[in-house]
């Protein structure tokens, strides 16, 4: 039985290649043995000789497909980003770019003609084949790299143990600046190393009487790693101290530092740590920001906007000038949002200027400056300087007083466009926080282009994740809120090792984007409360955050209870808030054409009043004519 049409091209394309000679090919093509493509390929790497190269130029050639070597492909945060992992190794492909429309997937086995649909399905994508040997392509998919783990405490509490009862202030000049130098020093770098390994967001160092408790946030939730004596809590915040650059002596007053962890460690760990330490009431507290520099931007779809919210959200920043501001708790991702627009719309005709504080992430082709409060550099000041600069584009990183947000509604209405931050629970309370800087409503109306206020909620495990049909409060919640009913998704209890036994991995952003209108402006301008504007803004089409949150359970994302526990349900009803605006709507109308009626009125009785004058006046023209 001669071989099937594919692999005898296969053959082909090795004889044209000098793989194999006339006599290997024919000997092949007239093989009885019904080999499959893969037995095939073992036949001809193990009896031939050939090379994986060779062997995948003559497939692809067979295929009409492009080859593509998997081993120079780096993996990065993005590349599962629309595929995930799991998928991806059970059915043999790995998405490596996107071209406009297209997808560009390498893949193993042409032969599935499942997978392209597949992938167009999930992806919402057309699909662009490359072909790559398996045994690489699923050596990329299992991951078999180390990933870097932390190497727990035991042995440095071994050490503190042994050398622990010594008092700080006994503590020699310059003792604490070699990293192998003390048990206390290597605490610190272990600690730092495993909230970054954790997936941690913020370290959390908080003394009590006897003891000092370390805890971790991870995905939003404070964990306790562990828990050291108290007489040791003294020496490890001055070894923080002297990382930071702060004033060792100082326990009385808040200090605000910065470390640069790469100069304190032999490991590859490019993160810097933003150092905030209080005194509290058994000593001093430390809370460490970690802001990896090794984490790129993400874009704009990846942050987890909504279709009709990421379609409204580009279409405001390319506007030439105005304010948008994102508002939402400490730790909400107001400042990955930011720098995912301003990656999407920086351009080399652009001029770009930041203010921040801290710089989280350098931006390539954007000129951004860091804060010093110390000597005067503030974001007022920055604001003040940057309009001298001709920029077209501003990034202040907070506003938070009446001069700094006076400045950027100037800016704002000067030709400039302005991204920055506030603290406000919701989109629509943004607007009574400007005016309670002494900003005139009707200032606020012309510079703001839109608010999205914002908030991160954990995502349930892919890999435990249960199904189930709401009932009772849960299924009233979803009606009420998006008029639908269907089975949604909870956290398993157990959880499982994919996501460490929490039922939850990684988070997902929730927006509540709020663009201007002509009904906003106008309530903007009578000084409107908060819960006016937000009817005004829901009946221009705005979702809530706790609307945009019942999205995401819908769409299995999230839970019920992690929704709720991020943002309360709703008070407003939408159709109440129709009803009452159409009610209003008609009572301008009536009011409109009675106050039309009444202007026809009083222009009809001036021109009946002229009109009787004109005929009571004598003929004056007929007189004088006959004199």
């Amino acid at each position: 039985m001669a071989l099937a049409r594919i692999q005898a091209a296969v053959v082909n394309g090795l004889k044209a290649l000098g793989k194999l000679n006339e006599a290997q090919a024919t000997a092949l093509l007239n093989s009885n043995d019904d080999m499959s493509g893969e037995g095939l390929g073992k036949l001809l790497q193990t009896e031939y000789k050939v090379t994986d190269f060779a062997l995948l130029t003559a497939r692809s050639r067979a295929f009409g497909i492009s080859p593509f070597h998997v081993r120079n492909f780096q993996v990065d945060e993005l590349t599962f980003e629309k595929l995930d992992r799991d998928f991806c190794r059970e059915n043999k492909v790995l998405p490596v770019g996107s071209a406009g429309p297209f997808l560009i997937v390498a893949l193993a086995n042409p032969f599935n003609l499942q997978i392209t649909r597949k992938i167009t399905e999930i992806t919402k994508q057309k699909v662009s084949l490359l072909l790559a040997p398996e045994s690489e392509l699923m050596e990329l998919l299992e991951d078999k790299k180390e990933q870097p783990t932390s190497v727990g405490f035991g042995d440095v509490f071994e050490a503190l143990g042994m050398e622990g009862d010594f008092d700080e202030s006994e503590i020699a000049e310059g003792a604490l600046e070699d990293e192998e130098s003390a048990p206390v020093i290597t605490l610190v770098n272990r600690i730092i190393e495993d909230a970054y390994y954790s997936g941690g967001s913020d370290i959390h160092i908080e003394p009590s009487e006897k003891t000092t408790r370390v805890r971790v946030r991870i995905d939003g939730i404070c964990h306790e790693k562990l828990t050291i004596p108290a007489k040791v809590s003294g020496a490890l915040i001055a070894r923080i101290k002297v990382m930071s650059n702060l004033d060792i002596s100082e326990k009385r007053l808040p200090q605000d530092g910065r470390i640069v962890f790469k100069q304190y460690t032999r490991k590859n760990l490019d993160i810097d740590l933003r150092v905030s330490t209080a005194p509290l009431n058994h000593g001093e507290g430390v809370v460490m920001r970690i802001l990896d520099k090794q984490k790129s931007t993400l874009p704009l779809p990846a942050l987890g906007f909504e279709p009709e919210n990421l379609a409204l959200y580009r279409g405001l920043i390319q506007r030439p000038f105005g304010m948008v501001l994102h508002c939402g708790p400490t730790g909400s991702g107001k400042s990955m949002t930011l720098y995912s627009a301003l990656n999407e719309i920086n351009a080399p005709d652009i001029v770009v200027r930041t203010a921040e504080d801290p710089i989280e992430y350098t931006l390539p082709g954007i000129c951004q400056m860091q804060m010093h409060r110390k000597i005067g550099l503030t974001f007022a000041a920055a604001l003040r300087a940057f309009l001298r600069q001709d920029p077209d584009i501003i990034l202040v990183g907070e506003i938070r007083d009446s001069e700094t947000a006076g400045i950027a509604v100037e800016a704002a209405l000067t030709g400039h466009m302005l991204f920055s931050t506030l603290h406000t629970n919701d989109a629509p309370s943004t607007v009574a926080r400007l005016t309670e800087m002494k900003v005139e409503p009707f200032m606020v109306s012309a510079s703001i282009v839109c608010v999205c206020a914002q908030r991160l909620m954990r995502r349930v495990c892919k890999a435990c994740k249960q199904s189930y049909e709401p009932t009772g409060r849960e299924a009233e919640v979803l009606q009420k809120s998006l008029q639908w009913k269907g089975p949604i998704f909870r956290a398993n209890p157990e959880g499982c090792p994919a996501c460490g036994r929490s039922g939850y991995k990684g988070r997902v952003g929730i927006h509540e984007l709020m663009g201007t209108s002509e009904g906003l402006i106008e309530a903007i301008n009578k000084e409107a409360d908060t819960a006016l504007l937000k009817r005004v803004a829901m009946l221009n089409g705005m979702s809530t955050l706790h609307q945009d949150s019942m999205k995401k359970v819908r769409a299995g994302l999230s839970t019920m209870a992690e929704a709720i526990s991020n943002v309360p349900p709703d008070m407003e009803d939408l159709d109440a808030i129709r009803e009452e605006f159409a009610l209003e709507a008609e009572a301008k109308a009536e009011a409109e054409a009675a106050r039309k009626e009444k202007v026809e009125g009083y222009k009809r009785q001036r021109a009946q009043a002229a009109a009787d004058k004109a005929a009571a006046a004598p003929p004056a023209a007929e007189n004088q004519s006959s004199v």
